[in-house]
């Protein structure tokens, strides 16, 4: 009798637990268009070459980037308050350089190109992939180095495009 009686208590449990779970939506990428703007800047994504970005926070609508480097220093930043929920960024071993479309792939595990020749809409990018050996083929055709989301730190991200390191000005 007792073990019918924890056995009916466990069962119990199990549903109260289960009843209490709320079902959450895995958060999808935007989709651009040519009306879609950077947060930053207010340039028009589409008509930038290079991966471009996107936040998601627990309120309102999502914030878009022309470039992964914006996504970096502003999800980087100490003084960051909203709550983020996602991150986005384009597989570059799937959509072409110059007119990047679609291809949304998770943030966190990407793996990005730090160095390369290819410059972004601002200047040098981190070229994100969804795929290590297709980061590999782009460093062996443009340089750079492999880094993951993590190894990413805000004084890579600098959104100055050199000019404060630059002795001429």
């Amino acid at each position: 009798m007792k073990q019918k009686n924890l056995l009916l208590l466990a069962l119990l449990l199990a549903s109260f637990a289960l009843g209490c779970t709320k079902k959450v939506d895995a958060i999808k990428a935007a989709e651009i268009d040519r009306s879609t703007s950077c947060a930053l800047d207010g340039m028009i994504l589409m008509d930038y070459p290079g991966p471009k970005a996107q936040i998601h926070y627990d309120k309102g609508e999502p914030d878009f980037f022309c470039d992964t480097m914006e996504m970096f220093s502003i999800y980087l930043r100490p003084e960051q308050k909203k709550r983020v929920k996602a991150l986005f960024t384009q597989d570059m071993g799937k959509t072409p350089w110059e007119q990047p479309t679609g291809n949304w792939i998770d943030a966190k595990a990407a793996y990005y190109v730090l160095g390369s020749k290819k410059m972004g809409s601002m200047g040098p990018t981190l070229a994100a992939f969804a795929r290590m050996e297709d980061a590999l083929v782009f460093i062996k055709q443009f340089g750079g180095k492999v880094l993951k989301f993590d190894e990413v730190t805000l004084d890579m991200v600098s959104l100055d495009g050199g000019a404060q390191h630059d002795e001429r000005m």
